[in-house]
């Protein structure tokens, strides 16, 4: 299992190569929510153990907004993460990269896990409702991963019911 500041720090680093542009912290957490899905859906396990909680704009990592926060992520050298990991979050890179900040919190409100630590909350409120785990292996089922590199779904491997 990854370290959440580690995969946090790839998805900074890549999405600088891809766009050339610095991440804002916004679309860093839901691409870390997005990416924490996609590994449910692609292995049925979690990339990382860090939790989310379902802030107002959607899914945030508190661990990796303290160390946003601090300069850590930017400024720190990246360690290396595993080729299933990288894998996993350079399609959700993909996939959602150049989509806008509030598209991607609107995309996330969209989820169970998101929904569910909202009950009982206003619109306005933050809130520190964890998005259970149970519930993000759920959104992942209504997920089709695809295959960036190779341009096609999993499901559409011969050999995907081997994996």
């Amino acid at each position: 299992m990854e370290r959440v500041i580690d995969v946090a720090r790839y998805i900074c680093d890549e999405y600088q190569k891809m766009s050339g542009e610095a991440i804002d912290e916004m679309k860093l957490h839901k691409l870390l929510y997005f990416s924490q899905r996609e590994s449910f859906a692609v292995t049925g396990k979690p990339l990382f153990a860090d939790e989310f909680e379902g802030w107002r704009y959607g899914p945030v990592c508190v661990a990796v907004r303290k160390s946003f926060c601090q300069g850590e992520i930017i400024s720190k050298e990246i360690e290396k993460i595993s080729d299933e990991a990288v894998y996993i979050v350079s399609n959700v890179i993909a996939q959602y990269g150049e989509l806008a900040s509030w598209k991607l919190s609107k995309l996330s409100h969209d989820e169970i896990s998101w929904k569910n630590a909202r009950k009982g909350l206003s619109v306005c409120e933050n809130g520190d409702n964890k998005l259970s785990l149970e519930d993000i292996e759920e959104d992942a089922k209504k997920v089709r991963p695809y295959d960036y590199i190779w341009d096609m779904y999993l499901d559409e491997f011969e050999d995907y019911e081997d994996l």
